[in-house]
């Protein structure tokens, strides 16, 4: 049977050391990084060094029954850990053998590193110290019993105070950028796709707050250490792993820590065909899932068990088609390479839902963009999404999108809510939900709930992202002065995202400050290639500088732009209103609102573009018309 044995204080095996009490394993002099879980393992097989460890006296000593890790896992990931360090083979071992179903064996020579005493020069001094040598021994022993029961008992202690700490479920959790060993750069997009697919996967559970994909691809390639991330991103779990995508084979490795220690908690691998990605992404996480002790519904269960087959060719193109989606949104060049990936995607599987609820979304996001008319993105969008929806309605985002459709498209306002609602039921940490619906609460001039759910989008995106989701719902407020911090955080975090410029530049302007608005308006127009929003906002801020002229040829152009693409309509409106020509503004806004205009949904309570038309009764009217409160919002 397996003991603490009382040893000397190093124990020496070929050219390691292993420091007991302190608690280190050593090299030629350096340190290992070897700690928790698989140093404790090692140390109890080196001090029974020759003998059968079982298995079951692991369990007792480092894995009681109420540790929620899985034992079978977490002892075969730390001895996989242990062999790593040491450079040690199963197959061929050198320090640990395996004995099938029973346990292990430590079978390299151990030598106990202690002090050794001088030689005597006399038979008289020999006999002396022989007397002196017992004495010193019998004191040397009893101290080196004593340091050893010492150093024993904090070392069990702190796997005790570790075993507490594990026991207790994780709360939070992050998923790190998955590395990509294909050995092929080019590949990069199927690794973040798949860390963007166990994100979402876990977003399905209500219990754990998951970390969204934009705040932990901020970590690719990061040399931080674990606990200075989970610090950062107020995380108790962290999993890192790798994919490796070979012919029709995909593998993932995943391992779950605990963040603030570094202390591992399980690892596992998994490989499956390409066709069954999505039900290998499910295993994953459910794995995940069930390591943190996750309280999890039936319905939750359900929805993470449920990854159908699927093409591999068809996911392969949908994972670029996210990759440009999630990545140049803000671009037309982007979208346009989104759609025609997610268009590859329903080709090769047209049952993949996934692949039509990403192209439904891009429709939306080339309208909201000037890509395409909002008469015909609108139904190409509405097409996509009702078809993914027949596929699989327990989608989080196909709601989240829905959402969008019923307010910017077809101003249906309790739909919209009750859509986004649906979302986050689906997926609590899908922080996109939580972001659309804090927009929409902000614009019906529901401010308390709308903080509310900035609070909860900022607990899963405290990345850099999050500043360009309060700045959308501190603008929809004419909250200005907020408005113009949380810009400003959005400009240092993103300075090549025009749109954080553009609302940059809302933000001086609401707070008076109209010369800084019109040097970010331009920089908006510099960098968008010449977005009409961004063109309109900034003849705005030059007619109220005093640059009338300036504004009036951005009209000009836009008009004989209108000849040849889609102008919208709203966007006119709001540069005759800047001009002061207010006929002209009220007509293009009759037409925006038969269209039914996106961006007057979005605008028309907000836009302080148009404050000089509020008071006419036109405005007021139409304002009932659009469904909006008709009284005047009033800035911050």
């Amino acid at each position: 049977m397996a003991t603490f044995t009382a040893t000397e204080r190093v124990l020496r095996f070929d050219s390691f050391e292993l420091d007991v009490r302190a608690g280190e394993l050593h090299k030629g002099g350096v340190k290992l990084h070897l700690q928790g879980q698989p140093l404790q393992v090692l140390a109890i097989l080196v001090q029974n060094a020759g003998k059968l460890v079982t298995r079951e006296e692991l369990r007792s000593q480092l894995w009681p029954a109420d540790t929620f890790v899985d034992f079978d896992h977490s002892l075969h990931n730390a001895i996989a850990r242990i062999r790593e360090v040491l450079c040690d083979s199963a197959e061929t071992p050198r320090y640990i053998e395996t004995l099938p179903r029973r346990g292990y064996r430590f079978i390299a020579p151990v030598k106990e590193v202690g002090v050794q005493a001088l030689e005597p020069t006399s038979r008289t001094e020999q006999v002396s110290a022989q007397h002196r040598g017992s004495r010193i021994r019998s004191r040397a022993a009893l101290a080196v019993s004593l340091v050893l029961m010492i150093g024993l008992g904090t070392w069990l202690v702190q796997s005790f105070s570790h075993q507490a700490s594990a026991a207790a479920p994780l709360r939070s959790i992050a998923v790190l950028p998955l590395a990509n060993l294909s050995g092929d750069p080019s590949q990069d997009y199927f690794a973040d796709g798949m860390t963007e697919q166990l994100i979402t996967d876990l977003a399905k559970v209500g219990s754990l707050r998951v970390i969204s994909r934009t705040s932990a691809m901020q970590y690719k390639g990061t040399k931080k250490g674990l606990p200075e991330i989970a610090r950062e991103l107020n995380v108790d779990g962290i999993v890192e792993g790798s994919v490796m995508r070979s012919g029709p084979r995909v593998k993932i490795t995943a391992q779950l820590l605990h963040g603030p220690t570094d202390r591992h908690l399980w690892a596992e691998s998994y490989e499956r065909d390409l066709g069954d990605v999505l039900k290998l992404q499910d295993d994953v996480a459910q794995a995940i899932v069930q390591q943190v002790r996750a309280e999890v519904t039936p319905q939750q269960q359900v929805r993470l068990s449920s990854g159908p087959p699927v093409n591999p060719e068809a996911y392969d193109a949908y994972l670029r088609g996210r990759y440009y989606y999630l990545n140049q949104f803000t671009m037309l060049s982007g979208l346009n390479r989104a759609k025609n990936s997610f268009e590859e995607a329903i080709r090769k599987d047209p049952s993949f839902a996934l692949a039509h609820c990403g192209l439904g979304a891009t429709y939306l996001f080339l309208v909201f963009f000037r890509g395409i008319s909002p008469e015909e993105g609108y139904r190409l969008a509405k097409e996509e999404i009702h078809k993914a929806q027949e596929l699989d309605d327990n989608i989080g985002e196909i709601h989240d999108v829905l959402g969008e459709m019923k307010w910017r498209f077809e101003w249906d306002w309790n739909g919209a809510e009750r859509e986004f609602t649906r979302a986050i039921e689906l997926q609590p940490s899908y922080s996109c939900a939580h972001e659309d619906h804090a927009n929409y609460l902000s614009l019906m001039g529901r401010r308390p709930e709308a903080m509310a759910e900035i609070a909860k989008s900022n607990a899963i995106d405290p990345g850099p992202s999050s500043a360009m989701a309060e700045s959308a719902s501190y603008y929809l407020m004419r909250d200005y002065a907020s408005l113009l911090d949380a810009s400003r955080r959005e400009v240092v975090s993103n300075p090549t995202e025009w749109t954080a410029h553009a609302s940059l530049g809302v933000g001086y302007e609401g707070t008076g400050k109209f010369l800084e608005a019109a040097s970010e308006f331009q920089t908006a127009v510099e960098m968008s290639n010449g977005d009409q929003d961004a063109t309109a906002s900034l003849a705005h801020a030059y007619a109220v500088i005093g640059q009338k002229a300036q504004a009036q040829k951005i009209l000009r152009d836009l008009e004989q732009k209108s000849k040849r693409v889609y102008v919208s309509p709203y966007t006119m409106a709001t540069v005759y209103a800047a001009v002061g020509e207010k006929d002209k503004a009220f007509q293009f806004l009759e037409k925006a609102y038969r269209e039914k205009s996106p961006e007057m949904s979005w605008h028309l309570k907000a836009d302080l573009r148009i404050d000089n038309l509020r008071d006419d009764p036109r405005f007021l009217d139409l304002m009932h018309r659009a469904g909006f409160a008709q009284q005047r919002p009033n800035p911050k």
